[in-house]
Parts: C-alpha cells; sequence; structure tokens
C-alpha cells in the first residue's frame, strides 16, 4: 500500500468565501478530514460525500481532544494510504499548533503540506474597514497569544505595550478574553488609557459582534457587552479609522 499525505489546511476565519482556491482543492481531495471546533459546517460540506469527517475539536476553555491522540489520528491514517486533510480555523501556523504538528508528522516519515489561511486578526480588523498597519498610525503588527502554556507566564505584556508606543504597532491579542483583567492592566503601564481598542468576536460570521473602546475601559466592555470567545482583541491607534470607516460613503465601505 502506497503512503499517504498530510495536508495541514487553513479554513480562514469561518466565512466560507474566505477560503483560498488551494484551502478548497485539498479539502475536495481529501478521503479523511481531521476538523477543528472553530471550522464552520458551510467549509466542512466542500468535501467529499465519501471522505471519512472527524471532529477533534480545539477551543480554549473547554474539554478539546489531546494533540498527542490528533497526531496519532495523522500518521495512522496516513499510513493507511489515506489523502487526509487536517482543517484548522485561520492559518495553521498562527496559534494553530500547525509547527508541532508538522515536525511529529516528518518525524513519522509522512508527506506533508500547509495550505495557508486567513488568520481571524487580519479578518477581524478588516471587517471594521480598518488596516493592521498604517503609515501614520502603525509601523509594524504583532500577534500574540493571550492564552499561556500551562507552566508559563506567557507574553511579557510590559515589553510589548512599550515596544507598540516606542515603535508604533499594533497589538493583535487571540485567545485573550478571559485575561483581559490582567493584559489590561500590564498594557496600562506604557501605553495611555485614551489607547484606541477593538473587540471582534466570531470575525467574519453572520453573527460577529464587536465593540470599540479604550485599554482603560477593555475589561469593563467586555463584561458590559458580554463578549466572549472566541474574539479578537485589537489595540492600537488604527482602530482611530473605525468611525469614518462606518461614515465612508458606501462605494468605499468593506462589506
Amino acid at each position: 500500500m502506497n503512503a499517504g499525505k498530510v495536508t495541514l489546511v487553513g479554513a480562514g476565519p469561518g466565512d466560507p468565501e474566505l477560503l483560498t482556491l488551494k484551502a478548497l482543492k485539498a479539502i475536495q481531495a481529501a478521503t479523511v478530514l481531521l476538523v477543528d471546533d472553530l471550522v464552520s459546517q458551510e467549509i466542512v460540506a466542500f468535501a467529499a460525500p465519501t471522505a471519512r469527517v472527524v471532529y477533534v475539536g480545539k477551543r480554549g476553555g473547554c474539554k478539546s481532544t489531546p494533540q498527542a491522540f490528533i497526531e496519532k489520528l495523522m500518521v495512522m491514517a496516513a499510513k493507511e494510504g489515506e489523502v487526509v486533510v487536517r482543517l484548522k480555523g485561520g492559518d495553521p501556523f498562527i496559534f494553530g499548533r500547525g509547527g508541532e504538528e508538522v515536525e511529529h508528522l516528518r518525524e513519522a516519515g509522512i508527506e506533508v503540506q500547509v495550505v495557508n489561511g486567513i488568520t481571524s486578526g487580519l479578518a477581524a480588523v478588516t471587517s471594521l474597514g480598518v488596516p493592521l498597519t498604517h503609515r501614520e498610525h502603525a509601523h509594524g503588527v504583532v500577534f500574540v497569544t493571550g492564552h499561556a502554556h500551562p507552566g508559563s507566564q506567557g507574553a511579557d505584556w510590559r515589553a510589548l505595550a512599550a515596544a507598540a508606543r516606542d515603535a508604533k504597532l499594533t497589538l493583535v491579542v487571540y485567545m485573550g478574553v478571559s485575561g483581559a483583567a490582567r493584559i489590561q492592566e500590564e498594557l496600562l503601564t506604557a501605553l495611555p488609557a485614551s489607547t484606541p481598542v477593538a473587540i471582534i468576536q466570531r470575525a467574519s460570521l453572520p453573527d460577529q459582534r464587536h465593540a470599540v473602546t479604550t485599554l482603560g475601559q477593555l475589561d469593563a466592555t467586555i463584561a458590559r457587552e458580554q463578549l466572549a470567545s472566541p474574539s479578537v482583541i485589537v489595540v492600537g491607534d488604527v482602530i482611530r479609522g473605525v468611525a469614518a470607516a462606518r461614515s465612508a460613503p458606501a462605494q468605499f465601505r468593506v462589506a
């Protein structure tokens, strides 16, 4: 029996129209799909009727399928000659454990490819009509997780705040809602309380919700608006453009 292969596919933030053509072709060709919790059913529906779909949900704060078990399933299916797609929300290489999975598969002698997807941090601000970088307001962007690995202190928020202030950076925080109070407190050591912030929940999906506030009101706004995971928190002066985007003529608005 010929050995199969594994493709890590980024399903994007949820809207099926944001899939790349390469991702769509990989999904349609798969005989086995291992699907993350945040991948929409509209995207899973692109799979062949004969494909075996296995849900291996992984979501912060919830009971998840162990990573070692997912990696074992990929190796077993590939060695049985299956065409395996590991379908992951967003992009496999941005907080998707794609690096760990590629290493494990290569060590097992399995051919592996990666298809990028639009990460939710980008889709979230685009849905508000503003950019992540801007020549006047943001010279760069930092993607950072608000979820610390067990036994780790996580991101150095004070250092990030100083860097964002000094280098004019946009901070995009994934999985940060549950730790928003601490993140806010640490960022305020170097950034003013008036720094604009947006919290976007379920970016790109029909039930997307968002709130625009300031760093000084971040945690209070999340509580008041009852925003929850999956959400992205965007900190920086680019968010000042949200009001302008909403007041722009219709032909200039982001769909």
